[in-house]
């Protein structure tokens, strides 16, 4: 039976064709082709970018995995990821992969939590049996990370108090509901979309995998664990002891209530991810992995993942492009901003909004001139929220599905973006109730 075209392929040639034709209309075809250009260079230069981070990250990930972390961290979380992935066997390596990627993502760590993304869908894609089609899993693997709950969204709360805001970490609280009205949104999507598929041998016919022991993983790297001796498990506490001080000491150099609500809190963006990177080797190694020769192992994938992802990032990063150019996006605001202005949120809003599951770098800089006009604006506080609750899902979906090749995506981006218009929706509802 032939196989209908997944949304991704719709959405993708409308916006092609849409751009071209309203560029035909305002005059703007040399920049609709300018664009074009420029979106597909944007994309392989971004994909590049990426080889450094998905090198270190997949290698950290490597030594958490040979030292055994993922397994200790599956078997904590098992009973909910179970029920909201019965596709996945419990022990594993997706398992894992997929709680510190949404780890990662409720702690504001962009840059960790794409490489351990990527991870879970390379494991997730092992239990397909049909290669090139994204199973149950992966669609709602990919619906939660693009509306995962964000505790602390740091990059946010670092614009506003740059900007002079009074509370930047006021958004905390709201940018919480919202993203959890949107990952719950994700979840019922996803399941109810599943569950109209009329193929269901795609998510419920894999083979098995073994039980993980410490050979099963890793065994050449594994069998050769070596746990320091005392001298190596002092040296490691003395450092830990020494960071500690260290941390006392940066907040006793803190002067008022202020300084550490707001500063304290907007550092912690820049101490977080130097954390992680050392607590997980430390780990490693007391737990007697090599680390330097487990990161590099795992350091390979990186490249030839940033590869693959290459065509996908171009095919999305050039609608995108041709879409904002041709004045398509600004004609679209133009006639839904009476709708949304009645709703409570203001026209600048809504092109962020609409922004916001098109492109990361976009939505931020829009974000980040929004608040530096009016630091302490009812507007700025609603797109921080937005900002901080909703994802980038084009570029998710090209980077996760790109990295396996998966080309029928399924329910995956109907389910994304239903999660989005929720936690639009959710941000518009909260903050007039927060701020107003």
């Amino acid at each position: 039976m032939k196989q209908k075209p997944s949304a991704i392929n719709i959405i993708w040639l409308t916006m092609v064709v849409l751009a071209t034709v309203t560029a035909s209309y305002t005059g703007k075809m040399d920049a609709l082709t300018k664009a074009s250009f420029e979106s597909a260079k944007d994309a392989v230069v971004l994909a590049i970018g990426l080889i450094g981070p998905m090198a270190l990250w997949l290698g950290i990930m490597k030594v958490a995995e040979v030292g055994g972390l993922m397994r200790i961290i599956a078997r904590r979380v098992r009973p909910l990821m179970v029920r909201l992935f019965p596709e996945v066997p419990h022990d594993h390596p997706a398992m894992s992969a997929m709680i510190m990627n949404m780890a990662a993502n409720a702690l504001g760590l962009g840059n960790a939590a794409t490489p351990m993304g990527i991870k879970a869908m390379q494991e997730l894609e092992k239990l397909a049996p049909e290669k090139g089609t994204a199973t149950n899993a992966m669609c709602l693997f990919l619906a939660i990370n693009t509306s995962c709950v964000t505790i602390l969204p740091l990059g946010v709360i670092t614009v506003r108090a740059a900007a002079g805001s009074t509370s930047p970490a006021s958004i905390v609280i709201p940018s919480l509901i919202a993203t959890c009205c949107s990952t719950l949104t994700a979840i019922i999507m996803a399941k109810i979309l599943a569950a109209r598929e009329r193929k269901p041998e795609l998510i419920t016919v894999y083979t098995r995998p073994e039980p993980l022991t410490l050979t099963s993983v890793e065994p050449e790297t594994v069998s050769e664990l070596v746990p320091p001796g005392p001298a190596g498990r002092i040296f490691i506490w003395l450092l830990i002891a020494t960071f500690i001080g260290g941390v006392g000491y940066q907040l006793s150099m803190a002067s008022g209530p202020f300084s550490f609500s707001a500063s304290s809190l907007n550092a912690l963006s820049s101490w977080l991810i130097p954390m992680l990177i050392s607590g997980l080797l430390i780990f490693g190694y007391l737990r007697g992995v090599k680390v330097y020769e487990a990161l590099t192992d795992g350091a390979k994938e990186g490249f030839s993942t940033a590869v693959r992802i290459i065509p996908f990032m171009v095919a999305i990063f050039v609608a995108i492009g041709m879409f904002r150019a041709s004045g398509a996006m600004d004609i679209m605001i133009t006639i839904l901003s009476p709708i949304t202005t009645a709703m409570g949120m203001p026209a600048e809003a809504l092109a962020m909004a609409l922004m916001r599951p098109l492109s990361g770098s976009g939505a931020f800089g829009l974000m980040s001139e929004i608040v530096n006009q009016g630091p302490n604006s009812f507007l700025a506080d609603l797109v921080s929220v937005i900002q901080g609750s909703t994802e980038t899902t084009f570029y998710v979906l090209a980077v996760y599905f790109g990295a396996v090749g998966i080309r029928r995506t399924r329910h995956a981006l109907p389910a994304a973006l239903c999660a989005d218009a929720a936690g639009i929706i959710a941000a518009v509802l909260v903050c007039n109730l927060w701020f107003r």
